[in-house]
């Protein structure tokens, strides 16, 4: 049961880096296209973790299926979201950053 506990933990904080990673883009990165794309993948990766981490640590079939559920429904919205927002900027002409 501690090797489960540990390993979940380990995914927890692996979670917590990659939403850390995601965050760090959104405020570094020059354009709107690679802000989505930063938070979009560490974001994702980063849920996935910690989903993964509390159902290691969750005990139950039924609270570990419900977790990848709610991980599946996320990823479904966040690229929908993602997808809807870059076409956006590309229709209003937002032209992506180049090095001068």
């Amino acid at each position: 049961m501690t090797i489960l506990y540990n390993c979940g933990t380990v995914l927890l904080m692996a979670g917590v880096l990659f939403f850390l990673s995601g965050t760090v883009g959104l405020l570094r990165f020059p354009d709107i296209y690679s802000r989505l794309h930063a938070l979009t993948k560490a974001d994702n990766v980063g849920l996935g973790c910690i989903v993964f981490g509390l159902a290691l640590q969750s005990g139950s079939i039924a609270v570990t299926i419900k977790l990848i559920l709610i991980w599946l429904l996320v990823l479904i919205a966040s690229s929908a979201s993602c997808h809807l927002i870059a076409r956006s900027a590309m229709q209003k002409n937002i032209q992506p950053w180049t090095r001068s």
